[in-house]
């Protein structure tokens, strides 16, 4: 009987010019370069993102790869097996078309898809040479028969093959399955298998056919695409809870202000409001922080700073360095050997980073501001519809030396004096004297204010609506009678 899956389909010597196949060979190949180009193009950005890009990319072209290999096995039409050779007699079957001696690669797209028939009524079987190539045999050697083709196959597989070839016999059922074989080089792959039984004229199975496939390199792409997607959720999971305790955090440390606040609560002193500005283009929080503390001897403590980077770590970083702030200030210390402290506190941390800080003490009693930084903008002060920035005393960054010495400046305030404190990325896209200029030009709308909410009200309709690359906070202090 001749094999039936190789039966009848005989390949046509002489192609139509525009053969179908040859066709979607030429548009597999043109869409393997574009997804390619499109692998090897992944822009940087988001390293998530791209990874995820690459990994479906790589499945693609291997899905791509394989098709174009199947695709030239049909072109070239079945192997020759009109003359089935004899059980003892190595079985080498040549393709119509190529020379012994020409097998294809195995490993290449060409040589990862192998057919076989087994006749039940003579005992025969005939593979293909890309078989031979799959299960890692001999090409010279016998085929082997059903009851032999077990001994190739993984132990834990035996039974599912065994309950596939039983079907496929005893009940008409098609194959379809995957199991794993052992070569005899030590190698292990994965296959998939699919046939059908070959009825006889009565209607009894007389033989089987089965198409097996190395699905090998296929399965571990999509094992990789399954990681990286699992990575991928995962580390999604990782940032949102990093981004509920870094706001967690920062909800329990910066004062919770729903207005404005005056300190000391009774007699003259200031009149505080402020605003924390969150990055447009970053869920995470920054380390952008400010605060306003009533001494126990009636005086202020005002002060905004900046801890660099983004995070669980910097947020609480933050909280840190607010918590030694205050402590420190209730004890007595002035701002400028209050920033020495806090250099001396980061500096120790077991996660070393830089920061910078403006701390200001207010005294109510003889209007004078103490005032010292660290690598900050100066505070502005506005009077009488016009504004300045204070001069700075010497200050390096927090954290960037051990044992810096932070000199100390005074400035003698006015009834209705307003002092305009803020972090690096307040004004969107300008920094340093740029950024300055553009909050001193709010000087006339500021002389019209009746409060320092309102002022804060203004910076953020000026400034706090536009795209902004950085946290940012903003401290306004006016001078009560």
């Amino acid at each position: 009987m001749p094999p039936h899956v190789f039966a009848d389909r005989v390949a046509d010597p002489s192609p139509p010019p525009h053969d179908p196949v040859d066709s979607l060979i030429t548009q597999t190949r043109r869409l393997r370069g574009d997804i390619d180009a499109v692998r090897r193009g992944t822009p940087p950005g988001d390293e998530s993102l791209a990874r995820w890009r690459r990994a479906l990319c790589d499945l693609a072209l291997r899905h791509l790869g394989d098709l174009d290999g199947h695709l030239a096995q049909l072109r070239e039409g079945p192997p020759d097996v009109r003359s089935v050779p004899d059980r003892g007699t190595p079985s080498v079957l040549t393709p119509v078309g190529r020379h012994p001696g020409t097998e294809r690669r195995p490993g290449s797209p060409l040589a990862r898809a192998g057919g076989a028939e087994w006749n039940l009524l003579t005992d025969e079987a005939v593979w293909t040479a890309e078989l031979y190539a799959i299960l890692g045999l001999d090409p010279s050697s016998a085929p082997l028969t059903l009851d032999e083709l077990p001994s190739l196959v993984h132990p834990e597989d035996q039974p599912l093959l065994t309950a596939m070839v039983t079907g496929c016999l005893i009940d008409g059922k098609p194959l379809d399955g995957e199991f794993r074989i052992a070569r005899p080089d030590g190698t292990e792959r994965t296959v998939h298998m699919t046939g059908e039984p070959v009825l006889d004229v009565d209607g009894s199975t007389a033989a089987m056919w089965a198409v097996l496939r190395d699905v090998t390199e296929l399965r571990r792409s999509e094992g990789d695409v399954r990681r990286t997607r699992e990575s991928l959720r995962h580390e999604d999971h990782v940032e949102r809870a990093a981004h509920q305790v870094a706001v967690a955090l920062q909800e329990a440390v910066l004062p919770p202000w729903g207005g404005p606040l005056r300190y000391p609560r009774r007699g003259p002193g200031l009149d505080l409001a402020a605003r924390y500005l969150p990055s447009s283009t970053s869920a995470l929080i920054g380390g952008d922080w400010y605060d306003a503390l009533e001494l126990p001897d009636s005086d202020v403590l005002i002060s905004v700073g900046d801890l660099t980077g983004h995070g669980v770590s910097v947020t609480s970083g933050m909280a840190l360095l607010l918590g030694g702030l205050r402590a420190t200030a209730v004890a007595g210390s002035a701002p400028a050997p209050l920033l020495g402290l806090l250099n001396h506190l980061l500096d120790a941390s077991v996660q070393p980073s830089l920061g910078s800080a403006v701390v200001c003490r207010y005294r109510p009693a003889s209007r004078t501001l103490q005032w010292a930084q660290a690598g900050h903008p100066a505070p502005l002060l506005f009077r009488d519809g016009t504004g300045r920035a204070l001069p700075p005393p010497d200050g390096v960054l927090l954290g960037a030396t051990t044992g810096a010495v932070y000199a100390q400046a005074e400035e003698q305030l006015h009834p209705g004096d307003l002092l305009l404190l803020h972090t690096d990325g307040l004004v969107p896209r300008h920094s340093g004297t740029a950024a300055t200029r553009r909050l001193l030009a709010l000087a006339p709308r500021f002389a019209r204010a009746r409060c320092a909410q309102e002022c804060v009200r203004l910076v953020v309709e000026e400034l706090g609506e536009r795209e902004r690359e950085d946290d940012a906070c903003v401290l306004v202090a006016r001078v009560t009678d």
